[in-house]
């Protein structure tokens, strides 16, 4: 008989710093962020967005831009999206970032927001900016991914204990095996997603194409996994039997469809198969 994995049961703490505790789920946002920095020069580079007036400069200035959006939308997403009366009757635990508790999909507005910001004051188009940064964003979805692992949290619903990776987390305070739906989507959104965009992004696309891939990839892959995911006890599951992350990321594959087709479209009347032009 296959007796299922037991979660490491990793220190939340990687190292002290002058008595400055230094926790894993900080180094993997700050890796996240200088994975997008590297990836994101590597996009610059190449001609088509070169041509648009896109430079190093405009990367680090969005990276500034980005990780306010990453870390207020996030935080105000999870806030109002998974636990709006816990945080009215305790407010202050809304800056407790160290104790997690960040919404993706909230993220994804921040950041939406900064880019538009970023594209207002550098005068570039919406679309544009997105088209950059979409390829880069699921190395650092990966990276979060890693973190709640570390921290043997957002664990899998209920597994088959003869799978072979089933795993008990003790946080659960039961003993039974899970699927570790944090590497699923490590996988998944993470490096999957990675993969088809950079490859798809290697060639001049129709703006707004990029963006679109991301938002219908993204959702798919999130969409997913949520069947593995134990949902949100708190929450439980809503209507159809979809949980809350289920509800967020449908809409996102919708969108992502749209946006490709009225890239390409846009593209074909415009007479140009690659990048439109203003």
């Amino acid at each position: 008989m296959t007796h299922p994995l037991i979660h490491p049961q990793f220190d939340p703490v990687a190292f002290h710093v002058f008595g400055w505790p230094i926790h894993w789920y900080g180094l993997t946002y700050l890796a996240a962020f200088g994975l997008f920095l590297w990836l994101a020069n590597r996009q610059v580079a190449r001609p088509w967005h070169t041509a648009r007036g896109w430079t190093r400069q405009a990367v680090d200035d969005l990276l500034f831009y980005g990780v306010l959006g990453v870390v207020l939308g996030g935080r105000i997403g999870y806030v109002l999206f998974y636990k709006p009366k816990e945080f009215l009757n305790h407010p202050l635990d809304i800056f407790a970032v160290w104790q997690g508790g960040m919404s993706f999909h909230g993220g994804l507005l921040g950041v939406l927001v900064a880019m538009a910001f970023f594209a207002w004051r550098r005068g570039f188009k919406f679309f544009e900016v997105a088209d950059l940064v979409a390829p880069c964003v699921p190395t650092g979805l990966a990276m979060g991914r890693l973190g709640n692992f570390i921290n043997g949290e957002l664990w899998g619903r209920p597994a088959d204990p003869s799978l072979p990776w089933a795993m008990i987390f003790p946080q659960a305070h039961d003993q039974i095996p899970r699927h570790p739906s944090q590497i699923y989507q490590f996988l998944g959104e993470g490096v999957l997603l990675f993969i088809i965009l950079w490859v798809f992004a290697r060639k001049p696309r129709p703006m707004a194409a990029v963006s679109g891939l991301f938002l219908t990839g993204y959702g798919a892959f999130r969409f997913a996994a949520e069947y593995f995911r134990e949902p949100d006890e708190f929450l439980g599951l809503r209507t159809l039997g979809w949980s809350q992350g289920q509800w967020l990321s449908a809409p996102m594959v919708v969108a992502g469809i749209l946006m490709m087709l009225w890239a390409y479209r846009r593209a074909r009347s415009a007479g140009t198969p690659a990048v439109v032009r203003p």
